[in-house]
Order: C-alpha cells, then sequence, then structure tokens
C-alpha cells in the first residue's frame, strides 16, 4: 500500500505564497511557531516549503560582552 503524505491545513497556502515571492523564508519560519496555540505548519513542512533546514532562534543576537 503507498504512504499518502499528508500536510497541516495551511500548507498549501504559505508554499503559494513562498513559491510566488509575496513570503520570504522569514515569514514561513514564523508560520512555523504563531500562532503559539496552533501554528500554522510544521518544522518539516518548512523544510520541504523552502528546501533549507528549520533552525529555532536563528533571529536571536548574542548579548554583547561587558
Amino acid at each position: 500500500m503507498a504512504k499518502t503524505e499528508t500536510h497541516s491545513k495551511n500548507f498549501t497556502k504559505v508554499k503559494k505564497y513562498y513559491n510566488a515571492g509575496v513570503w520570504n523564508e522569514a515569514r514561513v519560519r514564523n508560520a512555523v511557531t504563531h500562532p503559539t496555540s496552533s501554528p500554522w505548519i510544521t518544522p518539516e513542512e518548512y523544510e520541504e516549503i523552502t528546501g533549507q533546514p528549520y533552525e529555532e532562534n536563528t533571529e536571536e543576537e548574542e548579548a554583547p560582552e561587558a
């Protein structure tokens, strides 16, 4: 029996926006974490859409040394 792949409810929408250039990678990354109670897509779907590995907290900067 063939494996059926299922995606999150908003996967197609996010992929369409990304492929059309409406959303960039940062916006797609936000769809993995927001809203926090029910994110739009999974980290695996982020990777499928962008072709890049999903990394949490990529926007954080290190605190300057005193």
